[in-house]
């Protein structure tokens, strides 16, 4: 061994006991480039990989910024023994690598750092999983290991561009004028209460907080207020069954306005993301975003929330079905139900089998009792309505839903909302299975003029189909006749809207309603009577009364338009430490049993079985008052 490598290794063993040099960084593992040749540099990061090359070794050193191989002699590599995922710090000389041994996929890849010393800043244990490797990984194991599921690059690089989008979001709020206020946590219950999670009072007995499923009635008030444009990064939580696209708490950009109507709305956050967009991803978004009805949404293509980079919008048959020989198109026409259709061009093309037995399946478990096809024909056609098709009759169904010769009709008959389901359901599955979408693009719609009440028939009931704060776009609510027993409440449209990129709803929003008087009487159509409304709502009723401004807002789901930006259909890869589908935290291990002691001191006694009790809980205390 060289004098110079004894006096590196005799460092190294010392620095086993305690560290003598300065181990922090000069550079991150994605810095270095031809222009640091000949620099003496330190890095810190996880051994990403290891190799032995014949007495010469060499190191992958992994940050969050990159990585850059260095280089160890024998003596260096044979006085601390590495692992894969320890922590250490390397300090060396810049060199440049042989042109034939350059990595192009790496920035870093045509340098590398030969090592003079090295330290072991922390130890790991084997990785339950390969960090840069291609392996898929169970989500459980994931889930468990965050932390470490988080260093690979694919999370790490979501992450960053998460931060990148809502920063970029922010900016664009601001200069527009925009003031950013923090909204309360603690809370009180919404009249849905079962989704909210409830936070029981230690100092107000018997009493409970709810975490807030918006910040709805706070950034009402500050329209009140007077703060004019207001908006938040806000954190919310409900307490509903997980999807893809859902979890407990969940991320939202939330705005409010006052003195405007929808267009203005519309505007600031057409202007918000185009501005978005090209700061954080350098991609251009075509601003005005075009505007449909939610009946028009409905009526062309069954979803509230279509995917319009596409085509196969519905065609309506409901003339043509009126006056034909099938029985069964007849009645639902009859009945006061709905007959429409899609028509697939050869050029996709689908088989007997493919609609028998695969789009038949989709429309049964829509709701409907089967499907009904043709092959367009002027001379009758092929399928099972080709018999009802003769003569004239077929040339009169063509010219009805826009068919041409060859076409496939696919029909659903029977009430509005099944029909609508039904093929909405078959178009967007065709749309996957044709491929009809070009990846990349980004698809922005406003859907409007949503119904203001929706009946619900095991409570016999009407509820808000938005929220019960959206103004009507008739504020007399069809006249002083109408109560909460009138049929005319299914007729009333709200002036609620949504926002749809390629088929999924982005966020919603309303005009408020800003009179109280209004108000009140939107409450008691709900049945929520005055004092329920004075108990749930008379902050805000009060507040109302003191010369409410006209305002409206919106808020946007930031984990799903992450994901959505990356081209992700879950949002789970968005977010940093996600629950899964049972809502639980597999890294945490919460929801968890809480000690008997900490709940008789915020006065709550459980029925949970005494099985499942901690095997070393005290008695638990009885509560300060029932």
């Amino acid at each position: 061994m060289t004098p110079t490598a004894r006096l590196v290794s005799s460092a190294l063993h010392a620095s086993a006991v305690q560290a003598t040099t300065d181990w922090r960084r000069t550079h991150t593992c994605g810095d270095l480039r031809a222009s640091h040749v000949g620099s003496t540099v330190t890095l810190n990061g996880w051994v990403a990989a290891r190799r032995d090359h014949g007495g010469i070794y060499f190191v992958d050193l992994r940050d969050r910024y990159g990585i850059t191989q260095v280089v160890l002699g024998t003596e260096l590599a044979d006085a601390v023994k590495l692992g894969p995922e320890f922590t250490i710090s390397v300090r060396g000389k810049v060199i440049a690598r042989d042109a034939a041994n350059v990595n192009p996929d790496r920035p870093t890849g045509a340098v590398e750092v030969v090592a003079d010393r090295l330290e072991i800043l922390s130890r790991s244990k084997t990785p339950p999983f390969p960090i840069d490797g291609e392996e898929e990984v169970s989500l459980e194991t994931r889930l468990k290991y965050r932390y470490l599921d988080l260093r690979r690059a694919g999370m790490r690089g979501n992450l960053v561009h998460r931060s990148r989008f809502i920063h970029a979001m922010r900016s664009a709020f601001l200069r527009q004028n925009f003031v950013e206020v923090e909204t309360p946590i603690l809370t009180k219950a919404t009249p849905e209460g079962a989704r909210d999670y409830l936070v029981p009072s230690r100092v107000h007995p018997g009493e409970f907080y709810a975490l807030p499923q918006s910040p709805q009635i706070f950034k009402q008030i500050l329209m009140v207020a007077g703060l004019d444009r207001y908006f938040q990064v806000a954190r919310c939580f409900r307490d509903e069954d997980l999807r893809a696209d859902r979890q407990p708490e969940f991320t939202q950009l939330d705005m409010e306005m006052s003195f405007v109507e929808e267009d203005d709305i519309f505007r600031t956050w057409e202007q918000v993301l185009h501005e978005t967009f090209r700061d954080a991803m350098g991609v251009e978004v075509a601003i005005p975003f075009p505007r449909m009805s939610w009946l028009d949404a409905m009526e062309r293509y069954g979803v509230d929330k279509p995917d319009v980079r596409f085509g196969l919008e519905l065609r309506d048959a409901g003339a043509w079905a009126k006056t034909c020989e099938f029985g069964l198109f007849r009645d639902a026409i009859a009945n006061g139900g709905r007959v429409k259709a899609l028509v697939v061009p050869p050029s996709h093309e689908l088989s007997r089998k493919d609609v028998e037995d695969g789009l038949t399946g989709i429309a049964k478990s829509a709701g409907a009792g089967g499907l009904a096809w043709w092959k367009a024909g002027k001379e009758g056609g092929v399928g099972p309505l080709a018999r009802f098709c003769k003569g004239e009759a077929a040339a009169a169904l063509m010219t009805a839903i826009g068919a041409n010769e060859g076409d496939m009709c696919l029909f659903a008959a029977g009430a509005r909302n099944t029909v609508w389901k039904v093929l909405g359901e078959i178009r967007n599955h065709l749309g996957k299975r044709f491929g009809l979408v070009k990846p990349g693009t980004w698809s922005f719609t406003w859907v409007t003029q949503f119904p203001m009440f929706e009946w619900d028939a095991d409570s016999k009931r009407w509820f808000s189909a938005h929220h019960p704060f959206t103004a009507p776009v008739e504020w007399d609510l069809g006249g002083a006749d109408v109560d909460a027993s009138s049929p005319k409440l299914g007729d009333l449209f709200s002036r609620a809207y949504d926002l749809v990129m390629n088929g999924w709803e982005l966020g919603s929003g309303s005009v408020r309603i800003h009179k109280s008087d209004v108000q009140q009487r939107i409450f008691t159509i709900l049945g929520i009577g005055p004092e329920e409304q004075e108990r749930k709502f008379g902050g805000l009723l009060e507040a109302l009364s003191y010369g409410a401004p006209p305002h409206a807002g919106f808020a946007i789901g930031l984990d799903r338009l992450t994901a959505l930006s990356m081209g992700l259909d879950n949002i789970r890869d968005m977010i940093a430490f996600p629950k899964t589908a049972s809502a639980t935290d597999l890294m945490c291990d919460a929801p968890s049993i809480v000690d008997p002691a900490q709940l008789a001191e915020v006065h709550i006694r459980t029925t949970l079985p005494a099985a499942k009790a901690p095997a070393t809980a005290a008695p638990a205390a009885p509560p300060k008052q029932p």
